[in-house]
């Protein structure tokens, strides 16, 4: 390390056991943390030294000192949410973790907070509370659906909504499920199956199983919504990547008086036919911009899941960025030995024609 552009802090806790806490089992988070940032970080006591590129260490020291001040207000990170909070300190200089942390959406039904994990997951709360329609776009693992029935949930509960309708094409039963075993609710139950385990984790099952059989809490097929008005709702369209155009555009139509809708998807995750394209991704071209209507984008940088979710992420990112790469420089040769061919075939007529010109 170079000691001509290196710099020394201290941050002081006043609890050592909360210190514990964040440094981590053999200090692993703490050497995440030294690895993310490129700075050495010691531990002696309930003292954190830090040591390193100026503008780093003031980072790592805003970052300390805003968890000791969350440890002391009752609130603690998962040891995966450290860099994700990291992060976030790094977008915006006049942040505080607290404003991210400190507000808890929903108690789950074993009690424990339901809160954003994130500046994207803040930012998609608040999004859901101040619009009437909400698009959460992003790959798999960023909490986007899983936030939304959080809302969801507490709208009904405080009485905001009279219902939630949960919904979700049903991509792969297409036009065959007249074909599978079993009632409606059992030919469509694989498709819900993950709308259900959410909402399970969200409050007792007797309560839940209540509000489902008085239709307080409905959970369909897409196609379903056809025909329908949707007041009084708090709607959540799940997998909406894998919704046509016309899918698309019906459901969106349903929305009535008093509502919101949440609509969730991933657009490098659809599983329609070949041809055709993604309502999700063509609602994304068309309707940002307008009022009323809010887009919160997501990264791998934003996936809550177990760790190596993140990375099994980015190693697809990077092979499907790779592969448009491949698309667009063979697109490029492509267009490049057209070129030569039309210039080869131009300059033939040009001495077909001169030579009919001499002979003349």
């Amino acid at each position: 390390m170079n000691e001509a552009l290196s710099t020394n802090a201290q941050v002081e806790w006043s609890d050592a056991k909360s210190l514990l806490t964040l440094t981590g089992p053999g200090n692993a988070n703490l050497r995440s943390l030294e690895k993310h940032l490129g700075i050495e970080v010691g531990s002696r006591g309930n003292v954190l030294h830090l040591g390193g590129e100026p503008a780093k260490v003031a980072l790592a020291e805003r970052f300390f000192v805003q968890m000791g001040e969350l440890a002391q207000e009752g609130v603690k990170l998962e040891g995966h949410d450290h860099l994700r909070a990291l992060h976030a300190l790094s977008q915006d200089e006049g942040l505080h973790l607290r404003d991210i942390y400190g507000e808890v959406v929903l108690l789950n039904a074993r009690g424990r907070p339901i809160k954003a994990r994130g500046l994207a997951q803040k930012s998609y709360v608040h999004a859901m509370r101040t619009h009437d329609l909400t698009f959460g776009i992003g790959p798999a693992g960023t909490g986007k659906t899983y936030l939304a029935m959080a809302l969801g949930v507490t709208a009904l509960l405080s009485k905001t909504v009279r219902r939630i309708i949960l919904t979700r094409p049903a991509v792969e039963a297409g036009e065959r499920l007249g074909f599978l075993p079993g009632d409606l609710e059992e030919k469509v139950n694989p498709y819900l199956r993950p709308l259900y385990d959410a909402l399970d984790d969200m409050m007792d099952a007797d309560k839940a199983d209540g509000l489902l059989k008085r239709g307080q809490i409905e959970v369909a097929p897409l196609a379903f919504m056809r025909g329908r008005t949707l007041n009084d709702c708090f709607v959540i369209l799940d997998e909406a990547q894998n919704a046509t155009s016309e899918q698309m555009r019906m459901f969106l139509t349903r929305l009535g008086y008093q509502s919101r809708c949440v609509v969730t998807g991933d657009v490098t995750q659809v599983d329609l036919p070949s041809g055709q394209r993604s309502g999700l991704a063509e609602a994304r071209t068309l309707l940002r911009g307008i009022e009323g209507i809010s887009f919160c984008e997501f990264t791998q940088v934003d996936v809550v899941r177990h760790p190596l979710v993140q990375r099994i992420v980015e190693a697809y990112e990077v092979r499907d960025a790779a592969a448009e790469e491949q698309r667009e420089r063979k697109r490029a040769e492509a267009e490049a030995r057209r070129l030569a061919n039309e210039a080869v075939r131009e300059a033939a007529r040009e001495l077909v024609a001169r030579a009919h010109g001499s002979e003349g």
